[in-house]
């Protein structure tokens, strides 16, 4: 069986399903090993990889899997660290794929936003169309909000009107709102839905008493099927406001029609808003948006990740999930920031890097509880003994390993790595790094050291894992 072959077929079969972006990134350095008595064997690169896939892609890739092969049962992962060499027999050029799958070929426009034109010619506000209710993650606190939304979203104007969801800031209040836009208009592309913040609201009412537009105001919002309003809150000590929308929410549930609204309170907790429209709130269903739990943080990072087609070591991603636990904007945030400097100073992000990202954003971001992040010190680095233990926890090998002969890829790169940063940092000779790893030759350090020196020029990996090294020693800032 050609296994290279069956993995082109594969891989071109899923790219469609979940992205050519994806095929490109996460399945780069992947290939069949081994196709046996129904059980095929998968090769990842790496345990990011291994995680990504299981995660992400792995009911996806299965399913393709049983379609390109028949009496196939089962699949298996298996870590190989020498699928990052070009040359591995099994591996497929991903690049090529493009070509053997003309749907994967034919470019595709899609939009980022869309827009409402009402009847009297105005245009709703925009609709962030990468705001759905498929990709909001509710996991166990958040499924009944997700829930009700879905159920407005199929039917609305017939179940929970209105509907109003509560909840603090950056939990996810206004990707629900939006996602129950972007459903209806994709549902019912007739209907005519309007998203708007309060602040909105308040400013095109100013703008109508001044302008004496009042009746065209009217016109346009009570003409909608659904509105959708987020930050209620914000109509407090607003009479006006308040009049005009009491009215206009009057007229919309009278004729059927769905409203939808946010606030960061409930609406027994809505003090500076009249009571009449506090209690009309309260006749539909009332809803909190919580903080996921850490599993769904978790799912939210790694999400983020494959949208940005980063990866990141889960323990990493752990860290952040563990500490951030009042809003998913802050999540997100941190994230970014994280992945951003580490660009920067081409590294891979790192357990002390991301902690140091979230004690620099404390003063922001007072929520997180930065005393509480149980960091390793860092290393006091001054004997060769001392840099060959970071090398090998980095990458999780022994220090027999990291100093041993062997010659496989997952070994033999860390150990030249770490030779050539005894050699940097430490200014030792290729004699005494030679009698660290077993008494090897000058010549041998040499090399290795040379050798390193021309992957840093590359830029690639090994330069990001040298830098990641050197900031986790505090050889570099």
């Amino acid at each position: 069986m050609d296994y290279k072959f069956l993995w082109q077929n594969v891989l071109t079969k899923l790219s469609p399903i979940i992205g050519r972006s994806h095929i490109l990134t996460v399945f780069k350095d992947t290939a069949i090993l081994n196709v046996e008595n129904g059980v095929m064997t998968i090769g990842v690169s790496s345990p990011i990889t291994y995680s990504f896939i299981k995660q992400r892609f792995e009911v996806k890739l299965v399913q393709v899997v049983r379609e390109a092969v028949d009496g196939i049962r089962e699949v298996v992962f298996e870590i190989k660290s020498s699928l990052m060499d070009e040359t591995h027999p099994h591996k497929v050029d991903v690049k090529t794929l493009e070509t053997l799958s003309s749907d994967d070929k034919a470019p595709r426009k899609v939009p980022n936003k869309q827009e409402v034109i009402l009847s009297d010619g105005t245009r709703s506000k925009m609709f962030n169309n990468k705001y759905t209710l498929q990709t909001f993650l509710a996991g166990t606190v958040n499924r009944l909000a997700h829930a009700a939304c879905m159920a407005v979203a199929a039917k609305p104007g017939s179940i929970y009107n209105p509907l109003f969801l509560y909840g603090g800031v950056g939990l996810g209040k206004t990707h629900l709102l939006q996602g129950i836009g972007n459903e209806i208009n994709k549902q019912y592309p007739n209907k005519k839905v309007v998203y708007m913040t309060s602040e909105k609201f308040i400013n095109e009412i100013v703008q109508a008493i001044g302008f004496k537009h009042t009746r065209n105001f009217k016109d346009k919002y009570r003409n909608v099927d659904c509105l959708i309003v987020d930050d209620i809150q914000f109509f407090g000590n607003k009479a006006t406001s308040q009049q005009e929308f009491f009215h206009t929410f009057n007229e919309l549930y009278d004729a059927g029609k769905q409203i939808i609204i946010s606030s960061d309170r409930p609406p027994s907790e809505l003090d500076q808003l009249e009571d009449r429209l506090t209690s009309r709130f309260k006749m539909g269903m009332v809803i909190e948006v919580q903080m996921p739990d850490i599993e769904t943080r978790m799912a939210i990072l790694m999400d983020k990740c494959q949208e940005l087609e980063v990866m990141i070591d889960r323990e990493v991603l752990e860290l952040v999930a563990t500490h951030v636990t009042s809003s998913v904007r802050e999540l997100e945030g941190i994230l970014l920031q994280a992945i951003a400097e580490a660009q920067l100073t081409n590294t891979n992000p790192t357990m002390r890097s991301v902690a140091d990202v979230m004690k620099k954003l404390y003063s922001r971001m007072p929520s997180l509880q930065t005393n509480s992040i149980d960091i390793p010190k860092r290393p006091d680095v001054r004997t060769c003994d001392d840099l060959i233990a970071v090398v090998a926890d980095y990458y999780k090998l022994s220090r027999a390993e990291l100093v041993s002969e062997g010659r496989k890829k997952e070994i033999m790169i860390p150990r030249q790595i770490c030779m050539y940063l005894i050699r940097e940092m430490l200014s030792q000779s290729y004699e005494t790094i030679g009698d660290h790893f077993g008494g090897k030759n000058h010549t041998t350090v040499m090399h290795a050291c040379h050798k390193v020196e021309e992957e840093i020029k590359a830029e690639g990996k090994i330069l990001r894992d040298i830098n990641a090294l050197k900031r986790e020693i505090g050889f570099m800032h």
